[in-house]
Parts: C-alpha cells; sequence; structure tokens
C-alpha cells in the first residue's frame, strides 16, 4: 500500500544522442516530462508542428485504411476479442516495420483511392437510377426528349398539374384563355399528380403557347435525354451494370489487400509513437549542442535509469526533491490483491501528496463485502474459474481489463467462502434436487448460519461489520493527521469521535431494542454501564468544545461544535447503508430458491427433468448476472460514500509518463 515518492529529475546530454536517448526514454516508459517554459540566449525549443502534424497525418490515413478493410474485409472475432490485447512484436519486426514505411503507406493510398473510387461509381449509380426513374413517364415517346421541331413548327415536351386522359385534357384546353389554334397537345402518360404531354405549335407562336400553358403549371422535365426514352434507359441501365461489375473488381481488390492489415497497424503505431517524440522534442530545451529533458520519476527507477543512461551516453542527471507548490504526480504501487481494486480507488479519486494510499484496505473491504452480498459458493466458483480461464487465455489483454478480471476473481473466491458459510449453493439447489429426483433429504449444512433463515442475526452481523469498516476509516484519518504531525486535530477530531461513538454503542448493547433484535439479552457490569455514560458524554462535550476550535468567538465555536456534532446523524445513516449486505445476500438466496422451486414443478419425468435443466440453467445465470451487478454497485457505493467520505479526498492527478502509446502492438525486446 504506497503512494511511489517522486522525484524531479533534470538530464543533460549532447544534441547528437537526442534521438536514441528520448527512443531509451519512450521505451522505458518511466519519466513523465514536463514542457520547459524558460528560454535564453543559449536554450530554446524546436518547432516541431510540421513533423507532428506529417506523422498524425499519416496515421489518420491509416486508420481511414484500416476503417476500408474492416468494411470490406472485416476481421473474424469471437464474443471475447476484446480481451485478445496487443500482439506481441519483436524489436527485429519493428525494424522491418520502420525500414517499410513507406511501401506500407503506398498500399494505405491504394486502399483509399479504391475506396473513393467505389464512393464515385456509387454516387453515379444513383445519378443513373434516378434519371432513368425520371424517364419512366416518357417511355412511349417516340421521339428524342430534345427535338425541338421542324423548321416552321416547334416541339417541346413537359408535365402539368393534375391526371388527365387524352379527352379530358382537351376540354381543360377550351377553357385555356390565349392558346393559339394551331397548337396540338398529346398526352404521353399519367400519375397520381402530373400529366405527361408534347406539344406541337407553331415556331411564331411559341411566347403565346409557353404563356397558355403556365396556367396548368406547365413545367420541362428536369431530364432530357438525346436519345429516344427508351434507348436511353438502356444505355442507363448498361452504365448502371458496367459501374458495379467495376465496384466488385475494386472490393476484390481491397479484400485481397486485407492479408496486410497487421502491416498498416503497426505502421499506425509506429506513427503514433513518431508523433509523441516529436511532441517531447518541442517541449524540451537544446543549444547548439546539447539538450535538457525535465520531468518527474518514480523514485524507484531512478538509479536503473540512471546506470543505463550514464553506462550508453555522455550525460550528466540531477535528481531533486519536488518543490511543496508544485503539481507532483501519484503512481501507485500495491502487490497483486490490492492492485485489482485501483480502479475502484482511482475511479473515485487519486491521492493527495498528505493522503495515503487506500487501495490496500480498500481491497480487503470489498472481497469482503462483494462476498456476502452474493453469497452463493456454486456462483463464486463460476465467476473464479470464468475469470481465471480468461486470464490464461488472454494473456496480452490490456492491463485495465486484466485488473478488473483479477478483482472478480478475487470477488469470486470471496463468493466462496461466504457461501459455504451460509450454505448456499445454488440456492437450495442440493435439497430440491434431492427431494424431486430422488425421494430423499439431501443438503449441505451452513458451516455458520443461513441468513435466510435468521435475517436479524445477519443484520446484527452486518451492523458490527459496517462499524468497523466506519472505524476503520476514521482510524485512516487519525493516522494521517499523527503523520502530519496534527495531534490537536488527532484528538479533537478523531479521538473524540472514537470515545463518543464507543460509548453510544456500549450504551445500546444492553437495551431491549438490541435485545429484541438479537434474541439474546446483554447485560453488562455497573462499573461499564457508567464508563459507557462518561465515555459518550466525555465525547460529546469534547466535540462541542474543540470542534469549532479555532473559531475566536466561543459562542461562534459552540455553534460550531454543535454543527459538527449533528454528524452523528450522518454516521446513524451510514450505519444503516450496511443494511444493503443483508438485503442482497437474501435476495440471492430467495431467488435462487424461487428458481429451484419454478425448475422442479415438472416432477421427475424425462419432460420434467428437461423442464428443470432448462429453468435451472437460464434461471440461475439470470439470478447470477442481476445480483452479480448489484454486488459491484453497492460495494462500490459503500467504498465511496461510507468509507472514503471519513477520510478520503483526493485530489491528485495521475502519473503520465512518455513511453510507447501504442493501440495495435507490443514492441518487444530480444
Amino acid at each position: 500500500m504506497a503512494v511511489l515518492q517522486m522525484r524531479k529529475i533534470n538530464i543533460c546530454a549532447m544534441k547528437k544522442n537526442r534521438k536514441k536517448i528520448l527512443e531509451l526514454l519512450q521505451r522505458r516508459g518511466c519519466i513523465e516530462i514536463h514542457e520547459s517554459m524558460e528560454t535564453d540566449e543559449v536554450f530554446e525549443k524546436t518547432n516541431t508542428a510540421t513533423q507532428i502534424s506529417i506523422f498524425e497525418r499519416n496515421s489518420a490515413l491509416g486508420e481511414n485504411a484500416l476503417k476500408v478493410l474492416s468494411e470490406y474485409a472485416p476481421e473474424k472475432k469471437g464474443m471475447l476479442s476484446a480481451l485478445e490485447g496487443k500482439r506481441d512484436v519483436d524489436d527485429r519486426e519493428y525494424v522491418d516495420v520502420i525500414e517499410g514505411q513507406q511501401e506500407t503507406m503506398s498500399l494505405v493510398n491504394d486502399i483509399l483511392r479504391q475506396k473513393k473510387d467505389i464512393e464515385e461509381r456509387t454516387a453515379e449509380i444513383s445519378k443513373y437510377q434516378d434519371e432513368i426513374q425520371a424517364l419512366q413517364p416518357w417511355l412511349e415517346l417516340d421521339v428524342p426528349m430534345n427535338y425541338q421541331g421542324t423548321a416552321k413548327t416547334g416541339f417541346m415536351i413537359g408535365s402539368i398539374a393534375g391526371t388527365y386522359t387524352q379527352q379530358e385534357l382537351l376540354s381543360k384546353l377550351e377553357e385555356v384563355e390565349g392558346l393559339p389554334e394551331e397548337t396540338y397537345i398529346q398526352v404521353v402518360s399519367f400519375d397520381k399528380y402530373q400529366t405527361y404531354i408534347t406539344v406541337m405549335f407553331i415556331k411564331e407562336d411559341c411566347d403565346a403557347v409557353e404563356k397558355a400553358l403556365r396556367v396548368l403549371n406547365f413545367s420541362k422535365p428536369p431530364v432530357v435525354a438525346h436519345h429516344i426514352p427508351t434507348v436511353s434507359t438502356k444505355n442507363r441501365e448498361d452504365r448502371i451494370k458496367k459501374a458495379l461489375e467495376a465496384i466488385e473488381k475494386t472490393k476484390q481488390k481491397i479484400v485481397n489487400e486485407a492479408e496486410m492489415r497487421g502491416r498498416i497497424q503497426e505502421t499506425v503505431d509506429y506513427y503514433n509513437v513518431r508523433a509523441d517524440k516529436y511532441r517531447t522534442v518541442g517541449k524540451i530545451l537544446q543549444s547548439k549542442h546539447t539538450f535538457i529533458v525535465s520531468g518527474f520519476i518514480p523514485e524507484k527507477n531512478i538509479d536503473r535509469l540512471s546506470e543505463e543512461l550514464e553506462s550508453r551516453f555522455t550525460t550528466a542527471i540531477d535528481v531533486e526533491e519536488p518543490g511543496e507548490d508544485e503539481d507532483v504526480p501519484v503512481l501507485l504501487s500495491n502487490n497483486k490483491t490490492a492492485e485489482a481494486v485501483e480502479g475502484v480507488v482511482t475511479s473515485f479519486a487519486y491521492p493527495s501528496k498528505h493522503e495515503i494510499d487506500p487501495t490496500a484496505i480498500t481491497a480487503f473491504f470489498y472481497y469482503f463485502f462483494f462476498g456476502i452480498m452474493l453469497s452463493d459458493a456454486a456462483y463464486g466458483l463460476i465467476i473464479f474459474l470464468a475469470c481465471l480461464w480468461a486470464l490464461k487465455k488472454y494473456p496480452n489483454m490490456p492491463h485495465s481489463m486484466e485488473k478488473t478480471l483479477r478483482m472478480f476473481k478475487n470477488c469470486g473466491l470471496s463468493t466462496v467462502f461466504w457461501g459455504v458459510l451460509f450454505g448456499g449453493y445454488f440456492g437450495d439447489a442440493i435439497t430440491v434436487i434431492g427431494k424431486t429426483f430422488f425421494g430423499v433429504n439431501m443438503t449441505i449444512p451452513a458451516l455458520w448460519f443461513a441468513p435466510i433463515n435468521k435475517p436479524m442475526k445477519m443484520l446484527i452481523y452486518c451492523m458490527i461489520f459496517g462499524i468497523i469498516h466506519l472505524f476503520v476509516g476514521l482510524g485512516i484519518k487519525g493516522y494521517m493527521m499523527l503523520k502530519q504531525k496534527d495531534v490537536m486535530s488527532f484528538v479533537c477530531d478523531v479521538l473524540m469521535w472514537y470515545v463518543f461513538l464507543i460509548g453510544l454503542i456500549l450504551m445500546l448493547i444492553p437495551t431491549g431494542m438490541l435485545a429484541s433484535l438479537a434474541g439474546v439479552t446483554i447485560t453488562f457490569p455497573p462499573f461499564l454501564n457508567m464508563l459507557a455514560k462518561i465515555m459518550a458524554i466525555g465525547g460529546m462535550v469534547g466535540i462541542l468544545l474543540m470542534a469549532g476550535r479555532r473559531a475566536k468567538n466561543l459562542f461562534k465555536r459552540l455553534l460550531l461544535g454543535a454543527y459538527n456534532l449533528y454528524d452523528t446523524t450522518s454516521w446513524l445513516s451510514d450505519l444503516l447503508s450496511y443494511s444493503r449486505l443483508l438485503a442482497l445476500g437474501l435476495a440471492t438466496g430467495v431467488i435462487a430458491q424461487v428458481i429451484n422451486t419454478m425448475a422442479a414443478m415438472g416432477g421427475k419425468s424425462i419432460l420434467g427433468v428437461i423442464f428443470f435443466i432448462i429453468v435451472f440453467i437460464f434461471g440461475h445465470v439470470f439470478n447470477m448476472a442481476i445480483n452479480l451487478l448489484g454486488a459491484y454497485v453497492h460495494t462500490n457505493r459503500l467504498q465511496y460514500v461510507e468509507f472514503f467520505g471519513k477520510f478520503f479526498e483526493g485530489g491528485s492527478r495521475e502519473f503520465e509518463p512518455f513511453k510507447e502509446n501504442t493501440k495495435y502492438i507490443n514492441v518487444k525486446e530480444n
């Protein structure tokens, strides 16, 4: 349980070795490099925006090419592919990636050109389809749509609003004023909204004809073919066919290039790493012959890195304590069991420089409470084995995922432990199976007791566990105060609360209320009863007088003390929250029993056995899933609200070292 000590490090080296040193630092991933703000006549910064832009552009092109490959040649992945993580690539293979980057980028550009060709041809097909649709009303026309008539006669086509037969149109035209008599209008086709017509007229009457037709909302067609509509339609259909054939050929080319997907991924990662390196180059100070790297490094990494740098390069390394006002990052260090719960802690906050890392203590209570909430040995064993299998099957999974699975693996073990203590094995499945199918009374007794039979007893134990949890949180607060040598705060804000709360608890134990819950009466000797009252009253007075000790005004001090004393209600509320341990534990057991009872309703016939198996499997999968989620959520809540609320504020930031941030591969050194 520790927050690793951070040190400031300054590395000065020859500029000729800059590339190799930065690559080494990036490979080791143990320094958070800070941007140097002070420049002078000797040391200045290098503008690397152009290089960064090139690498980012190439990376983006590669990602786009991968998207194209995923679209036309998707990878076959299983349900658990997210657990596979990054591929391992040794540094010799990585050299091949670097040397072949231009060839890879040529392939990337080729894939993107092919994608663009597909898009253009697809747009072309859509255009032809729209044109074919527009030509449909004119298929009966036996002249080109752009035909304009003879030397003396004019010809045009278009549509008018409404639906008319030839006879109806002639009748309608009689109502149109100004239409020359020598005008001949023929209906070609019609639909629900428009009638499509041809108009023949004397060319001298062109203006008069167009003016008259405006009354009928005459409009010319959006598509005018240069051939007879049937021929134009056939030409467009042929073009669509050729475009589709070309698209299929292009798609096949892309599919054939999918075998280079891995190399493209490796190249994308290479460009991202290079972009990060040049971003760092732009942060550091450089002179004509030297450069300086400044940042934070965990104390445990200093000796090894210094030895490696000094053995390979001419360097000057300076290490110092960070200033009190500096924004020092936080890196947690815990054993495997506790490390699995780091995500729970860091999701809340990173501990500040004056706080301890609560991960180890949090891990103990997390596993403890999770097991109580799920409390079925069979469920726990399934969770444990599933997580263990995934961890063995996918060794390269992301570290965050690996920690989460380790956490649930440990939670599974805790669930097995509590399930054995409480006698839960798929609820009462053993008893139900024995009675239903074998006619015998089979059971595995609880090593401790069954909460479903003694809920009040379990509730009391939940309260006891809650008190311990809260008292540990308060104790951590006291420890941090003593560590900072703030004895007064320890006495007034921690010790007084311990005295007050313990006194109240001792006063509560002999009462009839607790006796009714526990089913047993506890009697204390008179001196202990008196001690409990003295502790409760003494603690209360101490809090009342000292909680607002920083206020100079006595009345204000008492008000602040009274307000602080009001936190007793918060303690009571926090304590009652631990009843969720009982609630979720009972929910798991009761639902399991209901499922078993429903499954056994079919009896011991063949159909009954089949029915039992189906209901049993689906029912318990559902019960395990829903209560697993409930246990996870409420265990987190007990840590965040009740436990952390007593001592943990956070406020620091995560340590973000300069490293190889890759998406697809891990580069392994030989």
